[in-house]
Formats: structure tokens, C-alpha cells, sequence
């Protein structure tokens, strides 16, 4: 029996050196290994070629991550994007499916940026593909040409949901401040899904699934990056952990279970 949960991680397919490749950022990796005490496993982005159910059979937990490119509009109904919009149809045709099964059989699922955005597909719910150019919203997005340490530094204020599932990660405070690195943003919130925090402006930054079976969290800012400097990542990232190791022994329960009834 293992130590440690297995956390899935999904990977965006991207070309490298013209070879068609499977990509995870370090900063996941790291955060699931020393923020959530887990084992990592990429899970590359195959379509149909990889089952929900199979990496379902293997995983305690599932990170989807952040990316460059955004959802296809056409996975919520939206106007075709602008020229130049990065798309990931293998990633969509991957993580969409394996998102909605995973919520369904009790798999924990901790959903960042795209994955927020995902999520909130699954579920029925729309995107602002350019949330700077609709009214009343700001400008959500970094500046390029800063470091990383400035592009991932605190940028606004969030509110929490009075009794929400976050606020009590973040211990019964009102409020947090959390970086800013995103283009799209939702647009009408997929049904069974409950606002956890909102921008200054309304955006909604943070979701969590309604009657969920395990955790099921999704945040549109970057909790990976420097996780354990952080109180809020911190604890999300720990309660993500937490909770992958709850499935893990609950599956080795019902291994032991099934291993005695076939002795008997």
C-alpha cells in the first residue's frame, strides 16, 4: 500500500522542437508534491484514446491546471475567438469529460485558472473570452514583460462567501488578496456550482461544486505559485492533500474489503 495519494495532473499538448509534446508546469508538480503531500502523475492530454474511468481506477485526485490557451468556445456555445487565440482542442476533448467524471465518482478536484474555467463548462456555464473589454470589469490580465515575481504577485482583493467552503480554508476571513494572470472569466455560472469568492469588480474568482461527494474547489488565480508563502494556498493546497488521502484509504478499504469476501 502507498503512503501517498496519487494526484493526476493534466497536461496541455503543445509542440516542441516540431514534436508533439505533453507539458506540465513545474510550479503544479511542486505544490502537489510538497504542498499537498502527494505523489504526482501527468496525465498527458489523449482525447478519447484515455479513458475517464481508467485514470479514475488509478488516481486519489485530480489537478487541473492552468494554461496559455483557452476553451473552445464552441464547448459552451460562445462566439469563435479573436485571431491569434490559442486553442487546445486534445486538452479540451481530454479534461472536460474527465472533469464531470471525476466530480460524479467522489474523486477529489482542485481546478486552477483554465481548470476554474472548465469546471465552470462542465457545468453548463458560459466564458468572457476578454473580460478588459467588457464594461464594468477590469483588466484581470499580466504584464508580459514583468518577472514572474511581479506578473504573480498579489493584484486584487477577493471577497469570500460568508460561510462558504473557502472561507473556512482561510480560517473565517472576509477577504484575501491573490494574483491576477487571466484573459477569459465566467460569464454565467454553470447550474450546481456556488460562488466562493468575487473580485472587486464581480468577477468570480472561486467556485466550489454543490452536493459534492469530495472536495471540488475551483479558483481563478494561481494558488501554486510560491504555495507555501501563502496562508490561503497554503491550506487550500493542504485540504486538496487531505483529501486525496481520505480516497486513498478509502480505496485500499475497499480493496481489503473485496480481497476477504473472495477468501471467504
Amino acid at each position: 500500500m502507498r503512503n501517498k495519494p496519487l494526484v493526476g495532473i493534466s497536461a496541455d499538448r503543445t509542440t516542441i522542437a516540431d514534436h508533439p509534446s505533453h507539458v506540465v508546469g513545474e510550479k503544479y508538480i511542486a505544490a502537489v508534491v510538497d504542498g499537498s503531500q502527494a505523489l504526482a502523475v501527468l496525465l498527458p492530454a489523449l482525447g478519447e484514446r484515455q479513458s475517464p474511468e481508467d485514470v479514475l481506477s488509478i488516481v486519489d485526485g485530480l489537478l487541473f491546471t492552468g494554461s496559455g490557451s483557452n476553451v473552445e468556445p464552441h464547448r459552451y456555445g460562445g462566439e469563435p475567438s479573436a485571431p491569434g487565440t490559442l486553442h487546445d482542442a486534445a486538452r479540451d476533448a481530454t479534461t472536460l469529460p474527465l472533469l464531470r467524471a471525476a466530480i460524479a465518482a467522489g474523486v477529489p478536484v482542485l481546478a486552477v485558472c483554465r481548470g476554474f474555467q472548465e469546471m465552470n463548462v462542465v457545468f453548463g456555464g458560459t466564458l468572457y473570452q476578454s473580460v478588459h473589454a467588457m464594461a464594468g470589469f477590469n483588466d484581470h490580465r499580466e504584464n508580459k514583460e514583468d518577472c514572474l515575481d511581479v506578473q504573480y504577485a498579489p493584484s486584487h482583493s477577493i471577497s469570500l462567501t460568508r460561510g462558504g467552503f473557502l472561507q473556512r480554508l482561510a480560517g473565517g476571513a472576509n477577504e484575501a488578496r491573490v494574483n491576477s494572470l487571466h484573459g477569459q472569466g465566467v460569464q454565467r455560472l454553470g447550474v450546481g456550482l456556488a460562488i466562493e469568492a468575487t473580485a472587486p469588480d464581480g468577477l468570480i474568482e472561486a467556485v466550489s461544486v454543490k452536493d459534492a461527494r469530495a472536495f471540488a474547489l475551483g479558483v481563478q488565480w494561481h494558488p501554486e505559485w510560491k504555495h507555501a508563502g501563502d496562508v490561503l494556498s497554503t491550506a487550500i493546497f493542504r485540504a486538496f492533500g487531505d483529501a486525496c488521502r481520505d480516497r486513498m484509504r478509502t480505496r485500499a478499504g475497499d480493496g481489503a474489503a473485496f480481497a476477504a469476501a473472495t477468501r471467504a
